[in-house]
């Protein structure tokens, strides 16, 4: 395919290409055949900042494709099947999200989709190179599967100290906690179900930001991870889930060491909030 070159490409208007990320950069070009052909060889290596942009980039292209002919039969199936190389069997999960995201978006505005674009790709390289897999990732909630629970647990320290050391917008500080959980989810269509979903993400919710809290499920499937000491603290009832779990912190070099106790129904924020659920944010 002949190279789009930088004088050419910035005749095209926007139209021309299937996506534009939120600093304005145009990816996906669709000008002609031979680029609709390769975007949608290449769409998958694309990291957009939410699932809305990648439907509308999505929907683009496959109208590109049309318009010249070409039947993505390959791409389809595909898109329709992201998940089919997900594991099974007992798998580990790490689920994540931002705290107090709405404060940034509040003072970030337009700007913060770009920071939630930096964001999923630093995790999104942290999982590749644990050999995880990405199962979902939308708004500021990011979810990953493990065949090895010591690789989900190294995936995390990796992504705390990613984010620790990134430089983000207006000096502001962007702080993820994060949950570690060990089990038999059931696969579908898009992803996970079953009780161990709803377990890891009520553990990420126990934690604060800079945190990596993993379950006695996971502590109990590995031996040990070079550099990482996993400290107790103690059993808790998480909202929803019907036994108790002994949560554990992850301690390790460039990672903040010390933040309040867990917030779960046994913690001391449950009296203040309604039903011993966790505030949101």
């Amino acid at each position: 395919m002949a190279q789009l070159g930088a004088k050419a490409r910035a005749k095209l208007p926007d139209s021309a290409f299937a996506y534009v990320d939120p600093s304005g950069r145009r990816r996906l070009p669709i000008n002609d055949e031979a680029h609709v052909r390769n975007a949608l060889a290449r769409f998958d290596r694309v990291d957009f900042e939410d699932d809305e942009a990648r439907a509308r980039a999505r929907t683009r292209l496959l109208r590109a494709a049309k318009r010249y002919g070409i039947v993505p039969v390959g791409f389809i199936d595909g898109q329709l099947r992201p998940q089919r190389n997900l594991p099974t069997g007992r798998v580990a999960l790490l689920f994540a999200d931002v705290e107090d995201s709405t404060g940034l978006l509040t003072d970030l505005g337009d700007r913060f989709p770009k920071l939630l674009s930096e964001l999923r790709r630093l995790l999104r390289t942290a999982t590749k190179d644990a050999g995880g897999h990405e199962v979902d990732a939308r708004a500021d909630e990011y979810f990953a599967a493990f065949a090895d629970p010591a690789a989900a647990l190294r995936a995390a320290i990796a992504m705390q100290r990613a984010i620790a050391g990134h430089a983000w917008p207006d000096g502001r500080s962007v702080r993820l906690r994060i949950g570690v959980h060990a089990g038999r989810p059931t696969r579908n269509a898009t992803g996970y179900v079953g009780i161990a979903v709803n377990t890891v993400a009520r553990i990420c919710d126990a934690g604060h930001g800079g945190q990596v809290i993993v379950s006695g499920a996971v502590r109990d499937g590995i031996d040990a991870v070079d550099g990482v000491r996993l400290s107790s603290l103690g059993r808790h009832r998480l909202r929803g889930i019907p036994d108790e779990h002994e949560l554990f912190q992850a301690a390790a070099q460039g990672l903040q060491r010390r933040f309040p106790p867990p917030r779960t129904a046994t913690g001391p924020l449950a009296a203040r909030l309604p039903h011993g659920g966790p505030p949101s944010g």
